[in-house]
């Protein structure tokens, strides 16, 4: 069995990780370490695992009894949480925050299976990729495998009020949120930098610009995207190369059909399609933001740097009805 400890346990993505370890084939939950919730049950801050788990928050570390812990703290804490604490060089980290997902005076591997599962089966620690950058990656990666980001990109991603995290705001409120729209940091999100990184890792450069803009949706959780692609290229020939990226892939598949949101929410899945109008290639995308997009990732790169089966825990019914 997998020895786990979680930091930052009691957020929506802490809760959604001790869902999928608590049905693991291969997983054991050591420790969930939140300070403010200690001694409470899981099942008190997580009501949905009332009857699953008798076990409770913590506000012990002890890393010595686990061989990998999950980040999933708030972005910026994680570096800051190690300048302050010492893990054993033995204990893989499986950072949910953004502050590894750049390269640079780190070990951090960039943890999007699609392109880098070669470097995290080796990897002692793995930078989980963003929602909103894995769900526009998987949309965009095999045009830029097929050198087709030669001008500018234009993408629209809208998130579910999960994606803004437990602790209530202004733009997550019941009374704010139910039946409005918004859009938020546009053209300058933090998650494009991640995604332009990954695509010039595949074209071997990237001069276009990824002119995103993201919206705050009236749901709970899911990403849907689209992206439009300028290229001469025959859709045909996109299609199979889509496909062809994809084969290998545990849980990206492309779809012949157009896709919809509800294909993917509580699944690991990440559905793409591809249409053309035109020059225009439109690329729809879809993932769950709490899953693909946060820790069921996580966990499919746990299984991977394990050397067991990807898809082990993460055999999840979609909520498609």
């Amino acid at each position: 069995m997998i020895k786990i400890g979680i930091l930052g346990a009691a957020g929506y993505t802490g809760g959604e990780l001790i869902r999928l370890l608590l049905n693991h084939p291969e997983a054991e939950i050591v420790f969930a370490n939140s300070e403010s919730n200690a001694g409470n049950l899981i099942s008190d801050i997580h009501e949905g695992l009332i009857g699953d788990t008798d076990l409770k928050f913590t506000d012990e570390i002890p890393f010595d009894k686990v061989d990998v812990v999950f980040f999933c703290f708030g972005h910026g804490k994680s570096e800051a949480f190690l300048k302050e604490h010492t893990i054993p060089t033995n204990v893989k980290i499986i950072d949910l925050a953004q502050d590894f997902r750049i390269k640079g005076d780190h070990d951090y591997v960039y943890g999007l299976p699609e392109i880098n599962k070669e470097a995290i089966i080796s990897a002692q620690h793995v930078a989980n990729p963003g929602c909103f950058a894995t769900c526009i990656q998987v949309a965009l990666l095999p045009a830029a495998y097929l050198n087709l980001l030669k001008d500018d990109v234009t993408v629209n991603a809208i998130t579910g009020s999960t994606g803004a995290g437990q602790k209530p705001g202004a733009t997550t409120h019941f009374s704010w949120r139910n039946n409005n729209l918004s859009i938020y940091k546009p053209f300058q999100h933090q998650h494009i930098a991640e995604i332009r990184q990954s695509l010039k890792q595949t074209q071997g450069y990237l001069d276009a610009d990824i002119d995103f803009i993201p919206y705050r949706g009236d749901f709970a959780r899911g990403i849907f995207c689209t992206a439009v692609i300028k290229t001469p290229a025959p859709v045909e020939d996109v299609i199979e190369a889509y496909k062809d990226f994809y084969k290998d892939a545990a849980f990206t598949h492309y779809s012949d059909k157009s896709i919809d949101l509800k294909q993917v929410v509580n699944t690991n899945k990440a559905l793409v399609h591809v249409e053309k109008y035109g020059n225009k290639l439109l690329v729809t995308s879809a993932i769950d933001n709490l899953l693909k997009g946060a820790v069921g990732q996580a966990v499919q790169n746990m299984n991977i740097m394990f050397g067991i089966n990807e898809t082990a825990g993460l055999k999840l019914k979609a909520s498609a009805f």
